[in-house]
């Protein structure tokens, strides 16, 4: 028993929500410790796709409970119609999960300032999901956001709320299209639906740890969108790997047992920002098309490349992984050759690592090597054994470049299309 980390070693997409799943199978308890409903992680069990956004994916283990931690930040009424849209498939969330009273709101206010922003950035824009994370953690840093737990505060929740539409109203003016007593009724009814969810997770993860239950952190994004560590700015607003799980959820150190990254076979990012393997050409076209590279949360096209070591033995060194799991194995089947990126130079000089500094990321000469495609389908196999040789090949490279263990190999979206090691 223990802890064990699931977080995503790219820019996110990587598939986490598959082995989420699969690890479920025996978790007590699985936790969602930061972000919002611009994560999105699709589960594909008993031939039912699932679409998983601010909820914890281990919702579909009928005997799992979940919780969103209070590094999250939760937009309310989405939140119900997740839950809707799961119990529609057929699955009971009855007393399965829960919110920490500590969570910060994503108003619909925070939705407007989100577009207002980016119009505001112009040619230098995010590429946000406009879902209002960015503005909800602006508002918690400069500590004037409202918590799950002001909610049920009327008289309080009403003075930050009007507050808060105050300050930006004197920013936007008349741009900002905004009625604060209408969200104000409309959480009039959210709070008494809301309040069966609602937990101070302190306790309850203290009680979970005391009864040695098995527990399981979902990260959502992944480290190249973390908010230090990532392609700042073009990242996310939270911190995405080990340290967001530290500080989201009351776990503690000595509590984790196993970070395991998610890592795509090849790579992929949405939004704007360098991406040094980018294809833009037939092969990135091809990548998109047979890997299905479209957002879950925005519909939007994936930008794709080749499969960038840089980033993943980069992200090793942030998070300290224990093992990895490679995910769309399947997605290079058909591919002549294929190339990995293994070191960038900048002005004749090899860089030592992942670069902070994005005009020099933005002009990187990337090293790749060369690897012959094995032309053959991987889904269905069973073990590592049953891998084309140039597919185990690839694999073993992968492993031994970045100095951890894949343990899991995903060779198609089904949950039973993975491979353990």
């Amino acid at each position: 028993m223990g802890v064990t980390v699931v977080v995503g070693g790219q820019w996110g997409d990587e598939g986490k929500g598959k082995l989420v799943d699969i690890l479920c199978s025996s978790a007590q308890l699985c936790c969602r410790a930061q972000g919002g409903d611009n994560a999105g992680h699709t589960i594909v069990a008993n031939g039912i796709t699932y679409d998983f956004h601010i909820l914890p994916s281990g919702l579909v283990n009928p005997s799992c409970i979940n919780l969103i931690g209070s590094g999250c930040v939760v937009n309310v009424p989405g939140f119900f119609r997740e839950l809707e849209a799961l119990q529609k498939h057929g699955l009971d969330t009855a007393d399965r999960i829960f919110i920490s009273d500590r969570a910060h709101v994503v108003f619909d206010l925070h939705k407007k300032l989100d577009g207002l922003e980016e119009v505001e950035l112009g040619k230098g824009f995010i590429g946000t999901t406009r879902k209002g994370i960015g503005p909800t953690y602006s508002t918690k840093m400069s500590r004037s956001g409202i918590r799950i737990s002001d909610i049920f505060d009327q008289e309080q929740l009403e003075t930050k709320l009007r507050r808060l539409e105050s300050s930006f109203r004197k920013r936007y003016g008349d741009l900002l299209e905004y009625d604060v007593e209408e969200e104000l009724a409309r959480f009039k009814v959210y709070k008494e639906k809301l309040r069966p969810f609602v937990v101070d997770q302190i306790p309850l993860l203290k009680s979970a740890k005391e009864s040695n239950y098995n527990i399981l952190v979902e990260g959502a994004n992944a480290i190249m969108l973390d908010i230090d560590y990532g392609t700042y700015p073009f990242v996310t607003s939270s911190n995405t790997g080990l340290g967001g799980v530290l500080t989201g959820l009351t776990l503690g150190w000595r509590a984790i047992r196993e970070v395991i990254g998610v890592v795509k076979a090849y790579t992929t990012r949405v939004g704007s920002g360098p991406f040094p393997t980018e294809q833009l050409n037939e092969t990135g076209e091809k990548l998109q098309s047979v890997g299905r590279e479209f957002g879950v949360t925005t519909g939007r096209k994936r930008r794709c490349g080749w499969l960038d070591l840089v980033v993943v033995k980069y992200s090793h060194e942030v998070n300290d992984y224990t093992a990895l799991n490679l995910t769309k194995l399947d997605v290079l089947d058909d591919f002549d050759t294929l190339q990995i990126a293994t070191e960038y130079s900048y002005n004749g000089q090899t860089l030592e690592s992942f670069p902070a500094n994005l005009d020099h990321l933005a002009n990187v000469e990337v090293k790749y090597r060369e690897f012959p495609g094995w032309k053959q389908p991987t889904t269905g196999a069973k073990s590592f054994a049953d891998l084309p040789e140039n597919a185990r090949k690839y694999v073993g490279f992968v492993e031994e470049f970045v100095g951890v263990k894949i343990r899991w190999i995903g060779t198609g979206p089904a949950r039973e299309s993975m491979i353990t090691r």
